[in-house]
């Protein structure tokens, strides 16, 4: 009977202990995270008002598709007059490049006229000079000769210069001038053009339209967000952990994470990023010796394989005392 009861307080003794060590035993560390994924919030560069709207809430676009359609007379105004800014810097750069030729051959005929003159000067010079050798003219005739010769050369030189001129053109500064008062007029009527295309807004990414500001007849700003994309395609876990919790964990490891919205369990990801958070998130020390204070450290994690159905927001839970350490 004695050996019963020492088997009796040995089992209790046993139990006892057992009970303690579940009670005192620490729960097991869970953590909980959110999915996410890329957001893009989609405006136009120029302002306008909306003409038309593509798409709504919870539908699905492509990269490129157009979501809104925007009008602008303002735009469009400006741009007629910068096409007609370009017509006036090509039609003075051909007016100054050309001659009319009924001007050529004007100054043609008065070159003609000129070197007829000389010629015409040029005897009278040449019988005075051979008259006052003889001494049958007085100097008084050679001199006023001499005169009409000169201007008569001079006269010559006038207009072979002025056919030149009408015949070349305009001086080579004058057209580089010309040159590039078109280039700045075709430029500012490019740019017109490139604010009437930003009129019609595109998807930069495929994804799922979550908002929608933009209403049609509305004015918006340039910049101002008309639609907001969240890209499902790469979505994301995010976890706010403590610095003490790390153990080392490096991008590129894997644990495993429960999504409780998708009833699934054991989704294996991996680390991709591990970012210290702010000051504002540090953790500090509750006692003022022997503790310390301790940063707080995003970790995001994708997942290994593909799981339909995730959407921002959703919990995610990790068994952290478990995740294989």
């Amino acid at each position: 009977m004695r050996a019963v009861g020492w088997v009796l307080v040995a089992l209790v003794v046993a139990a006892l202990g057992a009970l303690l060590w579940f009670a005192t035993r620490p729960p097991p560390l869970v953590l909980q995270g959110e999915v996410s994924a890329n957001r893009v919030d989609i405006s136009a560069r120029v302002a306008g008002r909306v003409l038309k709207l593509n798409t709504d809430v919870g539908r699905d676009v492509k990269a490129g598709d157009v979501v809104v359609e925007l009008e602008s007379p303002q735009l469009e105004a400006a741009r007629l007059a910068s096409a007609a800014s370009v017509g006036v810097a090509r039609a003075d750069l051909a007016r100054i490049g050309s001659t009319r030729p009924e001007t050529i051959d004007a100054r043609r005929a008065e070159l003609a006229a000129a070197e007829a003159d000389v010629k015409l000067y040029q005897d009278a010079y040449d019988r005075q000079t051979q008259l006052i050798r003889t001494g049958a003219t007085p100097q008084s005739r050679v001199d006023e000769a001499t005169r009409n010769l000169e201007a008569a050369l001079r006269k010559r030189e006038a207009a072979t210069a002025a056919l030149r001129l009408a015949t070349e053109g305009a001086s080579p500064e004058e057209r580089a001038l010309a040159a590039a008062q078109v280039k700045q007029a075709e430029a500012g009527l490019a740019q017109r053009e490139t604010d009437i295309q930003e009129l019609t807004v595109r998807s930069p990414i495929a994804g799922q339209v979550t908002t929608r500001v933009a209403e049609v007849g509305g004015n918006y700003g340039a910049g101002a967000p008309l639609l907001s994309l969240i890209d499902l395609s790469r979505p994301w876990f995010t976890f706010n952990l403590r610095e003490d919790l790390l153990h080392g964990l490096k991008v590129g490891e894997t644990f495993k994470v429960d999504i409780p919205a998708l009833g699934k369990e054991g989704i294996e990801v991996r680390v991709t990023v591990i970012n210290v958070q702010g000051q504002f998130a540090t953790w500090r020390a509750t006692r003022a010796t022997g503790g310390f204070d301790l940063r707080t450290f995003e970790v995001r994690a994708e997942p290994v394989a593909p799981v339909e159905g995730l959407r921002p927001g959703m919990s995610v839970i990790a068994q952290w005392s478990n995740r294989g350490r």
